[in-house]
Order: structure tokens, then sequence, then C-alpha cells
């Protein structure tokens, strides 16, 4: 059987089974194209039915907004609360983080150690020694400053454990 329009396409000379079952593939192939696609929409379908729930458009809108002013709130926080703790970490640097304290006995007479050296550093290994030594007389303070770890003048040994001990080592 052959007509025109199979002999204009130049299948003329084709079984028309073969037409039909090539027909059919294609037909069974868009099928379960359909089926994939009304699965996705379904799902998608649930996803939007769960955002929209309890809203409509304007209500909507107002949230994002809000989320968007919220968001620029957070970022304006957050960088000022980046410049406060830089400034925070400067002002800490000269501050005193280190301490040593030795406790001695100055005159080993005294029968107790009421003498100490008192050592205070900051990030930079500066700040001051101070030296109060008991005797039977009374109490005398000392101070000596400390730069970058180095004091220009002699410390004793207790001056120096303690200076060791705040800078640690």
């Amino acid at each position: 059987m052959t007509s025109p329009l199979m002999e204009y396409l130049g299948i003329a000379g084709l079984d028309i089974a073969w037409l039909f079952i090539g027909i059919f593939v294609v037909l069974l192939i868009l099928l379960v194209l359909i089926i994939v696609q009304f699965a996705k929409y379904k799902k998608l379908k649930k996803k939007y039915d769960k955002f929209m729930k309890g809203k409509d458009g304007k209500s909507l809108e107002k949230d994002i907004i809000a989320l968007f002013e919220d968001n620029k709130f957070i970022k304006s926080e957050s960088e000022k609360n980046r410049k406060d703790i830089r400034n925070i970490l400067k002002k800490l640097e000269f501050c005193y983080q280190k301490a040593g304290l030795v406790k001695y006995d100055a005159y080993n007479q005294m029968g107790g150690n009421l003498s100490f050296c008192l050592c205070m550093l900051n990030e930079r290994n500066s700040g001051f020694i101070l030296n109060s030594v008991h005797s039977s007389d009374g109490c005398y303070t000392y101070t000596k400053e400390i730069k970058n770890g180095e004091c220009e003048i002699a410390l004793g040994e207790e001056e120096r454990k303690a200076l060791n001990m705040a800078i640690g080592f």
C-alpha cells in the first residue's frame, strides 16, 4: 500500500508496521517524560504550598523586605563589632597581661618570706618591676622600668626571676 504522501516523503518502500512501531516507541518515550515531569511538578507544588502556607503576595513581600532589612542591620552591626574588636586589641597591647611574683626573705632574719618582687608586663614585654623589701626597720619599695624585656638598671636575683616568670621563660 503506497500513498502519494509517503512517496513525497521518501518512505514509500517502508513497511507500515515499522512505521507504527516507531511511532509507538516515540509515544512511550513521551509518556515516560510526561510522568517524570508530573512527579517533579507535584514535588515543586508541595514545596510551594509549604512556602506560601497562610500567606498572600503582599504579606510575602513584607516578609522578604523585613529579611533584607534584617540582613542590612546584621551587616552593619558585624562591621561595628569588627571595628570595636580592633580597637580593643590595640588597647589591650598596652594593658598589663603578664605577671611574675617572687617572694623571698630579704635578710634571712625575719623568719618568713615577707619581701617580694612583682613584675607586670604588657604584650610587648614593657612594664615595671616592683620590689618590696621587708626588714625589721620597715618596708622599702623600689620600682624599675622594663622596656622590651630589658631593664637599664641592674636587676637582683629575685627581680630577674620575676621578670623571667612574667616573660614566660
